[in-house]
């Protein structure tokens, strides 16, 4: 969420800005000024009036104890006419402070300058490739013919118990999700990030203190009973940690992992790549979170980069790294950073990971906040996540680049996780 302050002072550069998002906040902004202009008025008149009350309140006795029984009268209707005044600006006032944030709430993260304009994926830019491509003999198979060969992934078994995009995993498949699960984790662990179980579900005020509330309610799953919401990505429930927290400039960065199963409606997607492991509604994930001090979160946006192209590198798939256009970046972020490998028996490039800085924007919402040295005044963090890895792509593109006509083998650095080196 934008400071209010930051859209008062500088409501054109906010409208300039928001525009490389395909954004026209022109309006938005100019109702956000408006109201909080008269929620200040009310605030100043409710300032007056509490006080004209209070000194007649002090007056009135005076007045009778002097014999002056008429102005005393006067005083008291007055002092009525000022409690059923306060009263009528107390609601307007409360009415009014959440109708700013029914608006604030709209306008999405400013990009960062680095941010390409775009509309669509098509516009975003490569920055980064690696890993070499595989040349696959003849008769090799995509990933969900494959999983059948060797019955390691069942996606009809997974719509007879749920629904489509909730596939069953089953013997050295099972394995092997565990493996990548359990590489991440020790990763990221030996990058300095202290893990975390976190819960799979959480209420509104988490979902908003991360931006999925109100905007994305209808890509998540929702527990109507208790209004409780399944987690789409482990970095609901982890940043939300920090919700309602003051740190100490001391305290950052704080970095954290986790894995979670996560849970997407993906509502909208059907007939977009939907087929095998592609497009998912439960799928497993670990993520990394960072919490940063303000002048340092782009230098820890790019040691995350530098994480997710260490873990692809030594899982030996070839990938790219691409800087996500105005167009295509999400609602929350600065700059985002998409990681892709290469899919050889479908011939394209598949997302695996996503990269971002969300600056204040998150930290506002959620009201995290730290201390500078030296100061007592409180200053929004900076928030950090991205995905290291998501699984479900990872393993289409070890399925598919490292099959042989004898198996898939598994790459080496995963064999002390799995037990094996082939599936066959």
């Amino acid at each position: 969420m934008l400071t209010l302050k930051l859209i008062k002072e500088n409501p054109d550069l906010v409208i300039e800005r928001l525009a490389v998002k395909n954004f026209d906040a022109k309006e938005i902004v100019g109702q956000v000024i408006a109201v909080s202009n008269r929620k200040n008025e009310i605030q100043k008149e409710l300032d007056e009036s509490k006080a004209e009350m209070n000194s007649l309140s002090r007056e009135i006795g005076k007045l009778f104890q002097q014999g002056k029984s008429q102005e005393a009268e006067a005083a008291k209707a007055r002092t009525s006419e000022l409690k059923n005044n306060i009263k009528d600006l107390e609601q307007e006032f409360v009415s009014k402070d959440a109708e700013l944030l029914q608006l604030v709430v709209l306008l999405p993260n400013i990009p960062c300058e680095l941010v390409p304009p775009g509309k669509t994926a098509d516009d975003n830019v490569v920055v980064a490739t690696g890993g070499n491509m595989p040349e696959l003999f003849d008769g090799a198979l995509c990933h969900w013919d494959l999983a059948a060969k060797y019955d390691i992934i069942d996606f009809e078994l997974g719509v007879k118990i749920t629904g489509a995009g909730f596939p069953v995993y089953k013997g050295k498949g099972a394995r092997l999700q565990r493996a990548l699960i359990n590489f991440f984790l020790d990763q990221a662990r030996d990058a300095g990030y202290l893990e975390i179980q976190p819960p799979y579900v959480v209420n509104e005020d988490s979902g908003f203190g991360t931006g999925q509330l109100p905007d994305k309610e209808g890509q998540m799953y929702q527990a109507t009973l208790d209004n409780l919401y399944l987690i789409p990505t482990a970095e609901v429930p982890v940043t939300n940690i920090y919700r309602d927290v003051i740190l100490d400039y001391k305290d950052l960065p704080i970095k954290n992992t986790a894995y979670s199963a996560c849970f997407r409606r993906e509502a909208g997607s059907y007939g977009k790549d939907v087929r095998g492991l592609n497009r998912l509604h439960q799928f497993d994930k670990v993520e990394i979170v960072q919490i940063a001090h303000p002048s340092k979160s782009y230098e820890v946006l790019d040691q995350m980069v530098a994480h997710v192209s260490s873990l692809v590198e030594k899982l030996g798939l070839p990938y790219r790294i691409v800087r996500l256009c105005g167009g295509d970046i999400s609602f929350t972020s600065a700059l985002t950073y998409d990681f892709e490998v290469f899919s050889a028996a479908q011939e394209k490039w598949l997302e695996v990971s996503s990269v971002s800085n969300f600056e204040s924007f998150q930290a506002n919402r959620l009201k995290l906040r730290y201390r500078e040295e030296g100061d007592r005044k409180v200053v929004l963090a900076h928030t950090l996540n991205g995905s290291a890895l998501a699984l479900p792509r990872i393993v289409a593109s070890i399925l598919e680049n490292y099959q042989t006509p004898e198996g898939i083998r598994v790459p080496e650095v995963l064999i002390p996780y799995c037990g094996f080196d082939l599936i066959n």
